[in-house]
């Protein structure tokens, strides 16, 4: 139910994107009114529906307070599950199965503290009834918003690109089906695919053929994107053998929604919950191990002990990265920005085993706490070897779409050396999989690199 800005507004041009309102330009979604409250009733109902006006035990106040710390549990629980993520207008995302899945995990957190705490924010037999009911509600109420949506701002103007023939099928499966869609405009060749949509005034586009994604992305799918322009290929035979699990129905035939950024803010906020957490409850270790390697530091290199660098991190933004310092100072003056190798020269004595223990990387905990970088991540890297390694390996920037990570896949799965572009596969894997428990699992086995296998 956000508003949503009209791709064919007089006042755009072909370089400036439609601004959101402020409300969702501040991330406001009027679903987080409508869930809430409708949740909140709901309780109150179930209630009534079992025990009339009588209810049992507490007075009001008592529930009004359960109440309210449940409706509390189940929108934080519907957030970082991605129920107010901004969706495409096109096909109908399988809400009810993954409202279904949250509800349970709220209903589950709701009985785990009533029974740790032993009072209750409502009967137990009423649980299992918000189990389903609630799941219900949440779908009915993006059914409802979707229709909304459909008669404020009207149908989707659907541009179609493939072969004639791909075209004819789709143009007759859209009557077909009753999609509310109506054809803008059709396009045989993609190769100015910004410039038809323009002038179709289309506000979504049907990628219908095999158009290899490299003709898209990152441009012009960056700026589709901006100006909120949904655009969806059609899953081939082929595609299945990749393991593609989100697709959607659209004119009968199941598409896959392209984005240019692969990590909705509902992840990175969780993420960054996550980070925060950690860094807490590890904080006494962190300060007694950071101590002793900054003493061990000063002992082999001398006074500077932290070393300073110019990396590129999220959106490809540039921060300033700190580390121990294990090479010699000056470094670089001679050679310039060039990667390091095994056994490579500058490193100080008895600071190899140092730096293959990940031991100088310590000193980013700061930029995790800083929200510059995340625990786990791809790794950043600097602005010289970004614009060199993004040029040799298409695809390369992506790897942006999250913090940087003090550690990631591509160390604990890789090697100190391995070649930046088997790197790269590790780094959007990890992106696209991306998943608090992954996260732990690389943890984990980041420990288990450094203390068993430090020569990696």
């Amino acid at each position: 139910m956000c508003p949503e800005p009209h791709p064919s507004s007089p006042v755009e041009t072909a370089t400036t994107p439609a601004k959101p309102s402020r409300p969702r330009a501040l991330g406001f979604r009027y679903l987080y009114v409508i869930d809430a409250v409708s949740l909140f009733v709901l309780m109150h109902l179930l209630i009534a529906l079992r025990f009339g006006t009588e209810w049992p035990t507490y007075d009001y106040l008592y529930y009004l307070a359960g109440f309210s710390m449940a409706t509390v549990m189940h929108m934080v629980v519907y957030y970082f599950g991605g129920m107010y993520e901004y969706e495409q207008r096109l096909g109908w995302p399988p809400w009810l199965p993954r409202a279904t899945v949250l509800t349970g995990v709220a209903v589950l957190i709701n009985a785990t503290l009533a029974l740790a705490t032993d009072r209750y924010l409502m009967p137990r037999g009423n649980l299992l009834a918000l189990f389903f009911a609630a799941a219900a509600l949440v779908s009915f109420n993006r059914w409802f918003a979707r229709r909304v949506r459909s008669r404020r701002f009207g149908r989707p103007r659907v541009l179609l690109v493939g072969s004639p023939d791909e075209i004819r099928l789709a143009e007759s499966h859209l009557g077909d089906t009753g999609n509310r869609a109506q054809v803008a405009g059709t396009e045989t060749d993609p190769t100015d695919l910004f410039g038809s949509v323009q002038r179709t005034d289309a506000t979504d586009v049907l990628l219908l053929s095999e158009i290899p994604l490299t003709r898209i992305y990152p441009s012009p799918l960056d700026r589709l994107e901006q100006r909120s322009v949904g655009v969806y290929r059609r899953v081939h035979p082929a595609d299945t053998l990749l393991g593609l699990q989100r697709s959607r129905e659209i004119a009968g035939a199941p598409f896959i929604a392209l984005r240019t950024h692969a990590v909705p803010q509902y992840r990175l906020r969780l993420k960054r919950l996550i980070d925060l957490t950690l860094l807490l409850l590890a904080s006494p270790l962190i300060v007694l191990v950071v101590t002793g390697a900054a003493a061990y530091t000063r002992i082999r290199v001398g006074s500077g002990i932290l070393y300073r660098q110019e990396r590129v991190g999220y959106l490809s933004s540039e921060f300033t990265l700190v580390k121990f310092r294990t090479m010699s100072e000056d470094a670089e003056a001679q050679t310039g920005a060039t990667l390091a190798s095994n056994d490579d020269p500058r490193v100080v004595r008895g600071m190899r085993w140092f730096r293959a223990a990940r031991l100088d990387e310590l000193p980013q905990l700061w930029n995790v706490i800083r929200g510059e970088m995340s625990l786990v991540g791809p790794r950043p890297e600097r602005p010289e070897f970004v614009k060199r390694f993004a040029k040799e390996y298409p695809g390369y920037l992506r790897r942006h779409d999250t913090p940087p990570g003090l550690t990631g896949l591509a160390q604990v799965r890789g090697a100190y050396q391995t070649n930046p572009g088997y790197k790269l596969g590790h780094d959007l894997q990890y992106i696209v999989n991306w998943s608090p428990v992954l996260d732990l699992i690389i943890l984990a086995e980041t420990f288990r690199v450094v203390l068993w296998k430090p020569s990696r």
